[in-house]
């Protein structure tokens, strides 16, 4: 990456993502975050500067400056790059740690953070703006829809679908072919070996229903 990127969010994933940058030897301009709290605070040599609708830094994103938006909570991260898409007429750059294994054969839309050690395989397909957090697997043919979260250690078998909006919580087990539906929310440690319905929330072994 030839331009600096200016990073959305300082709370942890923002910090994630500031070392991941880092490693790739991405310089990394500052963050930006709505907690005025953090508002000149120092992380190393990277800045907390300002609010993230600051006019002032974002008319750098563009010709100048790379954006990409590390905010966990999906609402505000739409809300954010429909911000950039329409205001900047750009779009988020990736972010794939440096051990982090994806395929040549999968494809990869924009946005998306793809941490330590976590792994991608051959024809899997990864949408715009998601979080794979570190050590995931999204098995080959497996399909993530956009703004999707796959927690740490998480399992995406073969042919899976999971569909826009959808969390998966650490250490998940997804079989293969099952589908998870539009914004449903999958417990921690869970097994899930049947298609769960949009917005639905599940947990255990197998999983069921809160």
């Amino acid at each position: 990456m030839e331009n600096p990127v200016l990073i959305f969010g300082a709370g942890s994933l923002g910090l994630t993502v500031l070392d991941l940058f880092q490693r790739n030897t991405v310089v990394v301009y500052g963050l930006l975050d709505d907690n005025k709290d953090l508002h000149g605070k120092e992380f190393g040599d990277v800045s907390v500067l300002g609010e993230t609708d600051d006019d002032g830094y974002l008319k750098l994103i563009g010709q100048k400056c790379e954006a990409f938006v590390a905010i966990g909570d999906s609402r505000v991260r739409k809300r954010i790059v429909k911000m950039l898409n329409e205001r900047r007429k750009v779009q988020p750059v990736n972010a794939i740690h440096d051990t982090a294994v994806v395929s040549a054969l999968a494809t990869i839309g924009h946005g998306n953070l793809i941490a330590a050690r976590a792994v991608v395989n051959a024809f899997a397909e990864v949408g715009q703006h998601c979080i794979i957090q570190s050590g995931a697997v999204i098995e080959s043919q497996a399909k993530l829809g956009d703004y999707v979260q796959v927690g740490t250690g998480s399992v995406i078998s073969s042919g899976a679908i999971i569909e826009e909006g959808a969390f998966i919580g650490a250490g998940v087990t997804i079989v293969a072919g099952v589908t998870i539906g539009k914004n449903a929310r999958i417990g921690a440690g869970s097994v899930v070996i049947e298609n769960i319905d949009a917005s639905a929330t599940v947990f255990g072994n197998p999983a069921r229903k809160l």
